[in-house]
């Protein structure tokens, strides 16, 4: 069996570090908001190059905070991409506001810019660009077309630990980026965790209260605000794996130019799209081929632990049928939810595993 990720091997890397923090955890019982959750803010901030890193329960939590703490609630519309996991529509939903859905671009699977230029109603509020598969959106494009409006971007992070666009991390770009440290991710805990990077003294403020109720200092709340805290265990876990993360994607970048190699010629398979100016991080290696399910069926049956992100679009979850969409509005994203196929990368897998994924997808699709 080949798995989609192997996450023991990165905890086998980490293993000795963890129980040493842990212990010490325990040892103080520092749970909530220990020293740990402060060091590991101030790494990652350093890390993406902000100057903040605020942490927060859960990556769903992290871009629901952030809108709020932009001031979009209610009456707002914020246009999100209707090519990315429910997630990022479900915070939207959260924070009071309503999400305008977007098509993705035919080549790499990002949020349109022209589109995005169509959606661009009187209402629009905010825009939660999806960083999507390891690579940023077109950042530079999609702020054009907000320049001079009062529109709030908020980027969708979750996905992209470490990938640069023309150098520049996630949260430079936008007022703020939202991210999730679940556990398969580039960055992952050893359950849920999020977190909020922005360059805003003002804005990390805001998200430091929002998350612990309202408040810095026990038992005084000047806002209403939540209970989404990063735990100290997980901040002991990701601190161990960030010191590592570098590393760990460059065996992605490795691993993905290695399918590349071995996909190169192979009918049928449409080969992921690195835009220009992205310095992508693989968190998945996304194809397209023709007869997906039973492609899929096929490699399962073979032993190809193989994916499905995203199989059916936002706009057809019941969850949001109320936006009243029908099948055909968002065409690209409809068209790559029957084609997509994610297909095993993690740092360590071999070169030996991917040659054996390959060879059961070229069978696949010849059977």
């Amino acid at each position: 069996m080949i798995p989609l990720v192997d996450l023991g091997i990165q905890h086998r890397e980490v293993a000795d570090e963890v129980r040493a923090g842990w212990d010490s955890v325990l040892q103080r019982t520092a749970f909530v908001l220990g020293d740990e959750v402060r060091q590991f803010e101030e790494a990652f901030a350093s890390f993406a190059e902000v100057p903040y890193c605020v942490g927060v329960a859960n990556g769903t939590d992290a871009i629901e905070l952030a809108l709020r703490a932009a001031g979009i609630g209610p009456g707002d519309e914020v246009l999100v991409p209707a090519n990315t996991f429910i997630a990022t529509a479900v915070a939207v939903v959260r924070a009071g506001a309503e999400p305008v859905l977007v098509d993705a671009d035919a080549d790499t699977m990002l949020l349109d810019v022209g589109q995005t230029k169509e959606r661009l109603g009187p209402e629009v509020r905010a825009m939660v660009p999806v960083h999507l598969f390891g690579q940023l959106a077109p950042m530079e494009e999609l702020l054009d077309l907000v320049d001079g409006r009062d529109i709030v971007v908020i980027e969708d992070a979750a996905q992209c630990h470490g990938a640069l666009r023309n150098g520049r991390h996630a949260g430079r770009f936008g007022l703020a980026a939202a991210t999730s440290f679940y556990p398969g991710k580039n960055l992952g805990a050893y359950g849920d965790g999020g977190g909020v990077l922005t360059e805003s003294e003002e804005m990390a403020g805001r998200l430091r209260r929002l998350r612990n109720l309202g408040g810095e200092v026990k038992y005084e709340h000047p806002d209403q605000g939540f209970n989404s805290r990063l735990d100290t265990i997980q901040a002991v876990v990701l601190l161990a794996k960030l010191k590592r993360l570098a590393a760990w994607n460059e065996q992605r970048r490795t691993a993905a130019a290695r399918y590349d190699e071995l996909l190169d010629g192979v009918a049928d398979v449409i080969r992921p799209t690195v835009a220009p100016g992205n310095k992508h991080v693989w968190h998945l290696y996304v194809v397209r081929v023709p007869n997906r399910d039973e492609v899929l069926a096929r490699l399962h049956a073979d032993g190809i632990g193989a994916g499905i992100h995203y199989p059916i679009p936002i706009h057809l979850q019941g969850a949001f049928a109320y936006l009243g969409h029908r099948p055909g509005d968002f065409p690209v994203t409809e068209a790559a939810a029957r084609t997509i196929l994610s297909l095993p990368i993690f740092p360590g897998i071999t070169v030996e595993q991917q040659e054996a994924v390959v060879g059961a997808l070229c069978r696949a699709l010849t059977s």
